[in-house]
């Protein structure tokens, strides 16, 4: 998790695209009834690199959908958002956005924006997680499932990365111990 949350650079930039969504993590039980406590999750994807980042969120307020977005998309970046009214001060915040309204259709129809990247990430991270349990060590399935589309997305064994992580780590800065004296 310290390696994906180390080396996940902001995404976006001048002249990039990048479609963010919010989406709650959970499970209605056996498929019926009332949905069972979820982990809300707040994403974004680069269309230009496949760059992805997805980020445990307590709410859906404006403060912490623009903190999250200040933290993982850099200014001047064209954002592609729902009509969801937290997303309302985004150009304050030196973003250029388009908006897709879901009710009326999935794609704009004046500027053919749609966020069907996020939804589709958003879609394979829930299969990837366990269902049963999304709200207690969510950050590490989604830390899990980052380092693997990061992966897949750089064309890299999955094995051959971590050796590489693992090799490349002071392990006698993490365990406290002097390299000289450390058997």
């Amino acid at each position: 998790m310290e390696y994906v949350l180390g080396s996940s650079p902001k995404i976006g930039g001048p002249n990039k695209t990048v479609e963010i969504d919010e989406s709650k993590f959970g499970r209605r039980k056996y498929n019926r009834g009332h949905k069972v406590k979820g982990q809300w999750v707040f994403g974004g994807v680069e269309r230009e690199s496949g760059k992805t980042f997805l980020v445990p969120v307590p709410d859906r307020t404006a403060d912490t959908l623009m903190a999250v977005i200040s933290d993982w998309i850099e200014p001047g970046t064209t954002v592609i958002i729902s009509c969801w009214s937290a997303y309302g001060d985004i150009e304050t915040q030196g973003y250029t956005h388009q908006t897709v309204n879901r009710t009326i259709g999935f794609v704009a129809e004046r500027t053919d924006a749609h966020t069907n990247t996020i939804e589709s990430t958003n879609r394979r991270a829930k299969a990837f997680l366990n269902p049963y349990n999304r709200v207690d060590d969510c950050i590490y399935h989604l830390a899990h499932y980052i380092f693997v589309a990061g992966c897949r997305s750089e064309n890299v064994d999955q094995f051959t990365k971590i050796i590489g992580i693992v090799a490349s780590m002071d392990w006698s800065a993490s365990n406290g111990l002097d390299p000289g004296t450390a058997k």
